[in-house]
Order: C-alpha cells, then structure tokens, then sequence
C-alpha cells in the first residue's frame, strides 16, 4: 500500500472549520486505498503569539527555551487534527517530533535533520491509523526539542516522505500552486503545471514564498514528488519533480524579494586568498549570502559584492569591515534594494533572454545595480520602490500569463545533448546520499571546468538605465551565445560589465560592441581568451553557508587568483586563469571529497544561451 504524506500550514489549520476539512481530505484519502501521514504546522498567528508572548518577558530569550515554547503551537495542531480524524470515523493518532523519530542537531531555532527512525510511523500505518506529525520540530542527542527554522514544517513533510519512500508529498496551502509570480503583484499570473527541482530551487530562493528551499532541496536530493496543492478547493495544484524531457517555456517563473542589502567590499588587493579571507569570516558568523558578483580586478584591486537579507546588515558590516581592516579597502553598502528574478529550463535553448529582461527594464526608466546569471537563473538587483513596477514589466515581457512553450532556436544544443557524454547528474547524487551521515547534509555532485570561453570586459560605462539592454542586445542580435554575465556595483557613475562567449566569437562580439559603446565616450573594451571556469553543483550550496568558505579555502590555499565569482541556487562559478584550471580542479575536487573514478571526471558545462 502505497503512502502518501500531506502537509498542512497554518492558515489551513487556522481554526476549528479549518482543522475538520484538513481532516477530511485526509480521510477521503486514506479511503482511497492509501497510508496517510499528515504534518502540521502551529494554527494561524500561533508562532506569533507566543513569540510575542516570550518578548514581554525577556527580550533576549534564550534558543533552548525558545525552541521549548514554540514547539508547543505544534502539538495544539496535531491533538486537535487527530480528534477531527476521530469524529470522522477513522483511528488517527498525534505525534510530536520525538515521537515520530526527527533527530537533529543541536542548533537551536535552525535545526538540521539527521535522521529519521520510520518504525513507530510504519506500525501506526499498518494498524490502520492516519498519522499526525508535529512538523517544524525533532530532538537533539540530548532529547532537548529543537525547531528547524523558516519553512520548517514543509522541511518535515519532505523528510518524512523521503524516509518513507511515500508515492507522493503533498503541500496544501492557502493558494491554488506555484504561480509565474505573486498574484497580489501580477494579477495575470498564470498558475505553473510543473516545475523541475532545480526551478523551484532558484525560485524558492529568489523570493517565491509559497515553499522553503530546505524542504526542495529535501525532495531533489531523495527524488520525492511534491505537489502544492490548494487547501480550500479541489484541484491538481502544482507538481514539483524532475525536468521533463519535452520542450519548456523560456522563462518559468519570476520570483522577487523586496528588501535586500548590498553590502559591497571596494578596492581590496587582487591576489589569491582575498575571497578565502572574506567568506572564512562570514561562515563563521553564519551569515548566509545570496547573489555574490566579483568582476575582472583593475590596477591590482577588485571589488566584492554580496547581498543579504535587510535583518542581516549590521552583523555584515561588522564582518565586511573585519576583513577590510586586514587587507585594505574600504566598505559601501545600501539596504534599500530589491532582487528581481527570471528562472527556467528554456534559457538553455534560447538566445537573447538576458537581453530580452535588460531591455523590458531599460523601457522602463529601471536601472541595473549588480547582474548575476547561470543556465536558468538571471537576477538583477534594483533600487527598492521599482520592485512591483520591474515585476510587472518583466512578467508582461515575457509573455508568462501565457506560459508559451518555445521551440528551441535550430543549431543551439540543449542540455540533454550536452551532457549526454557525462554520467547523469541524478545519479551521482544518489550515489552520494546514499553516503550522507546526516540527512540534510550538503550534496556536492560534480565539479566540472570548461575551458573554451574568453571573456569580454567593458569598464567606465556610464551607470544609466538602458545600459545593458544595449550591450546584450548588440551581442544576441549578433547571434554570440554568452555565459555568464556580472555587472558589480557602479563606482562614481561608472558601471562595468563583464560577460564569457566562446573564443571564436571574440572579434564578433568587439566588433557588434562598437554601436552601443558610441553613447559611451570613455568606455573601454578588453578581452582575455586565457580563462578557466570552473563550477561547484549540489544541493544545499546557499543554505550550508561554509560552501563558499570551503570553495575560497580551496583556491586561496593553492595560491589560484579568483577574477570573477558568479553564484545560484544549485551552482557556484568562478573564473581563474586558464593555466591554473588543472590545479583549481583538483583542489576543488579534493576539498569536497569527490572521487577521481572515471564516472565523475569532468568536462564541459552544458552550451550558454544567455
């Protein structure tokens, strides 16, 4: 008998009417002819109140204690959801994360799952009853309760279904599935009908709030289908599973995230072991970064730039001016920002789509600050009170009320082709969970490098909207392919851009540049056909913040010089000279644990189409 896991947030179990049709999908379920495990999150403004409640008494409450309170609106949840089950005629029974087996670690308030023992669960299913589990919680080695953070109770769903093998993990929610982007911004937004793991990875860490990026990241890492589904109507919701081999739209989906913080580190030393001096010290302050953008060092300095979230400013600069204080330099930051996002397999097979999202922005007044892109990802970074403006006019650009499957320009190669010489990269990461001592251990599945790319530099570009519309549209219509694209934060109203193409099209992409660049007097052009990138892909590179501080170790103690850093949900990139890509290789290899058998040597990276 097959299993199926349903999780249910708070505004589903908000209250008594609430809590009774939750339990009738449950039910209805079960009499179906399935096992059912249903997980719970605290009711409505629980969370809320109690931790109001904890700040009239203390306002520095200890993460144990905080753990021990809100742990509580969980158990409210599922003893009520287990009576509702009752009144219906079928046996159900209410088990908090102890109970159901949830081992974590020991960091309080963003506990990591390390295990999860089934047996309890399974003896439930097989006596004929419907198990309720507390989600958001488990217990450390010690049993003290730990809670597992933001979006913990799909973290549970997830994990719960992954242990169980469950045919199906479905997440019932206040809206009716994964839209092209926030219906309250966009009312045309279209609902998706499938999403690939590695979208709604990207999209869940760009600000799309309907799941948490852990508990994607659970499902990818253990093959577990999700289905977001709508908890006040019937209806298909939303799958989220492997690509589909059949053509997708250019663009998936658009995720935004209002307030976002650059924190930017200017002119410090371009030599190796900066990047390793920078990212050691975030880790060690668990400050999780986002959009990271190094761009091509000039005159022997460079500039980093990192986004967090608006909560984590303080605590950045505090670390930005650590760093700064020991190798030169000096720190610029502005909180008053917002991310806007474009996501989707199709970018792989289309030509021009950064240009096509630069252009729709430059149409509308909406300057660029910093770009960052990888195969199915660009992220530019606007000023705050343009995000719902940039939204708009960027979901209407790419015709995504429609969701228009396009085909595939004839001669560009698509992924599937591209990687057909390298061993699928699901199953090197079922290899390597199967390995994994804690269940949300990172999963680093390969490290590739490709050589044949050079990159093209544009500095004292003059820092306007339209800017890059114009560069990127020269370059597409001049049929170049280019890869990665970094545009770091402008300096006295200069920007620079810096993007890769393939060393073919060098003289092309110099010589289609030569018309846009005319608006610019003192822009300059420069090229480098001797680079190496080299690619770190996984799951879990953003959300275990010592990835990066691993990756920089790596070079810096090799003594391998970083020239540019481009990152993503699932893919951190980075450009080195080309005579160091062997040792940067290697290093990367070995710092990350990957075996040098033949079936996981590395190659080139799938075709840019940006």
């Amino acid at each position: 008998m097959s299993i199926v896991v349903q999780k249910f947030g708070g505004t589903s179990v908000a209250d008594a009417e609430r809590i009774r049709r939750a339990a009738k999908k449950a039910v209805d379920t079960k009499r179906s002819g399935q096992q059912v495990v249903m997980v719970v999150s605290a009711r409505g403004k629980k969370t809320d109140e109690l931790v109001g409640l904890a700040a009239e008494i203390t306002a520095q409450p200890r993460p144990r204690e905080m753990d021990m309170l809100l742990s509580t609106g969980e158990q409210e949840s599922v003893a009520l959801m287990a009576m509702a089950v009752h009144e219906l005629g079928e046996e159900a029974i209410s088990l908090t994360g102890a109970q159901i087996g949830v081992r974590t670690d020991g960091s309080h308030t963003k506990a990591r799952i390390i295990s999860i023992s089934t047996q309890r669960m399974k003896d439930a299913l097989d006596a004929g009853q419907i198990v309720i589990a507390a989600g958001f919680q488990g217990v450390d080695e010690d049993f003290n309760i730990t809670t597992l953070g933001r979006g913990g109770s799909d973290t549970t769903a997830a994990a719960l279904a992954a242990a169980l093998d469950a045919e199906m993990c479905e997440i019932y929610t206040d809206v009716e599935g994964v839209f092209t982007t926030d219906p309250r911004v966009v009312s045309s937004a279209s609902k998706i009908e499938r999403v690939s793991y590695d979208e709604m990875l990207e999209l869940a860490s760009l600000g799309a709030g309907v799941m948490h990026s852990r508990s994607i990241e659970f499902a990818k890492k253990y093959r577990v289908s999700l289905r977001v589904k709508p908890s006040f109507a019937a209806g298909p919701g939303t799958l989220i599973a492997p690509r589909p081999a059949q053509p997708t739209p250019m663009v998936t989906g658009l995720a935004f995230v209002r307030s976002e913080a650059r924190v930017s580190l200017i002119g410090i030393p371009d030599h190796p072991g900066v990047m390793k001096r920078i990212f050691s010290l975030l880790c060690d302050n668990r400050i999780p970064v986002d959009m990271v953008v190094q761009n091509v060092g000039i005159a022997g300095t460079a500039n980093v730039s990192f986004t967090v979230a608006a909560e984590d400013l303080d605590r950045t600069l505090t670390v930005a001016k650590t760093a700064t204080s020991d190798m030169g330099g000096t720190v610029q930051h502005n909180g008053n920002l917002s991310k806007v996002s474009v996501v989707g397999h199709g970018m792989q097979t289309h030509t021009g789509v950064a240009a096509q999202m630069f252009r729709v922005l430059a149409d509308n007044s909406i300057n660029i600050h910093i770009v960052t892109t990888s195969e199915i990802k660009i992220s530019v970074l606007i000023d705050h009170e343009l995000c719902d403006l940039a939204v708009q006019a960027v979901h209407e650009g790419f015709q995504l009320s429609q969701q228009i499957v396009h085909t595939p320009h004839v001669g560009v190669p698509s992924e599937l082709s591209q990687t057909a010489t390298r061993r699928d990269t699901s199953e090197l990461e079922a290899d390597i969970v199967s390995q994994l001592s804690g269940m949300e251990e990172i999963v680093v599945s390969d490290i590739y490098s490709d050589t044949d790319q050079a990159r093209v530099t544009i500095t004292h570009l003059d820092d306007t909207p339209g800017v890059a519309a114009d560069v990127f549209c020269a370059v597409a219509n001049g049929g170049v392919l280019v890869d990665m694209i970094i545009q770091n934060v402008a300096l006295d109203g200069q920007a620079n851009i810096s993007f890769t193409v393939p060393p073919e099209d060098v003289a092309k992409t110099i010589q289609v540049l030569k018309t846009p660049l005319k608006k610019h007097a003192a822009a300059q052009v420069s090229c480098d056909e001797s680079i190496g990138k080299l690619s770190v892909v996984g799951i879990g590179l953003r959300s275990h913040t010592d990835v990066g501080a691993r990756m920089f170790q790596a070079l810096g103690d090799s003594a391998i010089n970083v020239q540019m850093v481009n990152t993503s949900e699932i893919k951190v990139s980075v450009v080195v000279a080309a005579d160091q890509t062997a040792t940067a290789l290697n290093a990367l290899r070995s710092s990350f644990n990957l075996n040098d058998d033949e079936d996981v040597q590395p190659s080139d990276s799938p075709a840019p189409t940006a």
